[in-house]
């Protein structure tokens, strides 16, 4: 797989009927290693060993329900407290990011009412803090780092 822009992380990987698998930590599972799963494994080790939030804290490709269309998101940070703090939209290395992208999220997010949302194409990151009540975001250098 590409190498991102993340720091070197080690994952469990493996192959079976011709499938390249790699070990979800969040789901407990190994699941089929595509690009953007390979975004989305990097984002959570970049969630838990360089921001420090627990693995309980963090939730994996879930489905949603939007205008009666289901959906899923990539990832999602919660709060000690249960509310969500981030969500993340993963898309593969050669998907560049852009309004569509950000709309995408924006999207998931009058729904979900993260404060801060993260998207990545596992070489380039872009953070943001909401404003659930301007219905804008605002662009950061970083997402914050897990306090109680």
């Amino acid at each position: 797989m590409q190498r991102l822009n993340f720091p070197c992380y080690t994952f469990r990987v493996k192959n079976r009927e011709n499938r390249t698998l790699i070990f979800d930590e969040i789901r407990k599972k190994f699941v089929v290693l595509t690009p953007e799963e390979w975004v989305r494994q990097h984002v959570v080790q970049f969630l838990i060993q360089e921001k420090n939030y627990p693995l309980s804290h963090i939730n994996v490709e879930k489905q949603i329900t939007l205008n009666g269309l289901k959906k899923r998101y990539d990832v999602v940070v919660f709060k000690p407290d249960g509310r969500l703090h981030i969500l993340v939209e993963c898309k593969a290395p050669e998907v560049n990011i852009s309004q569509s992208t950000f709309d995408q999220i924006a999207q998931y997010n009058f729904k979900l009412n993260a404060n801060y949302l993260m998207v990545s194409n596992g070489v380039t990151h872009f953070y943001c803090q909401t404003d659930l009540m301007a219905e804008k975001y605002e662009f950061m250098q970083e997402i914050p780092e897990f306090s109680r």
